[in-house]
């Protein structure tokens, strides 16, 4: 893969999901911690814009009282509204500490749903860079990160989805989000593996 055809979109990297005392933490911590996805995914920025790839981060927010969300939400936005996440302007919506933008860094504004594609100028950004592979990482694997993946390939692109650097409610929907959905509409592989394949 030519790394400067190739994009990493880091979707949802705020402290509500990564951080102790997040409103969402304590769902996804243990995905996070058998699979070391923080430390998998620092290492893969790091290497990532190193060697000229593209670094987009997709965070999240929503307006106090939750306007964007319908008025009887249900599924995984209903948790949301329950939990007060992700609420603009407040600690838990920003981006984590680790992973703040750097200057080269793009920052897609306008995210208020699961695909970073829906109401984003993602994919204007995307083929105005000449970006040809879309690689995905964050949360939730079966949630945003498969609502992008998906988007994505139906918009041409060669996605990868990164393993070790996703994570969702539990090793079950994890084991089933990376092994069965994943292959079916991206390439799975491990941050090691992507890295290793960048201009081979």
């Amino acid at each position: 893969m030519d790394s400067k055809k190739t994009a990493l979109v880091l979707i949802e990297y705020q402290n509500d999901f990564v951080k102790e005392g997040g409103a969402q933490h304590a769902a996804v911590k243990g995905v996070m911690e058998e699979s070391a996805m923080l430390p998998n995914s620092l290492h893969l920025v790091e290497q990532a814009r190193s060697r000229g790839v593209s670094i987009m981060l997709a965070p999240i927010s929503f307006a106090e009282g939750y306007p964007e969300v319908p008025a009887e939400p249900y599924g995984i936005l209903a948790g949301v509204v329950s939990s007060q996440a992700f609420r603009k302007g407040t600690w838990g919506a920003e981006i984590i500490e680790e992973l703040q933008p750097q200057e080269s860094d793009i920052v897609i504004e306008g995210k208020r749903g699961l695909d970073c594609f829906a109401s984003t100028n993602l994919d204007f950004i995307l083929r105005a860079r000449g970006v040809e592979n879309v690689a995905l990482a964050g949360f939730l694997t079966n949630c945003c990160v498969e609502s992008t993946m998906r988007s994505a390939y139906e918009r041409g692109f060669n996605v990868i989805t990164l393993t070790d650097c996703t994570a969702t409610l539990s090793e079950e929907e994890q084991r089933l989000a990376t092994t069965k959905t994943f292959p079916m509409f991206s390439r799975p592989m491990t941050h090691q593996e992507f890295l290793a394949g960048l201009d081979s």
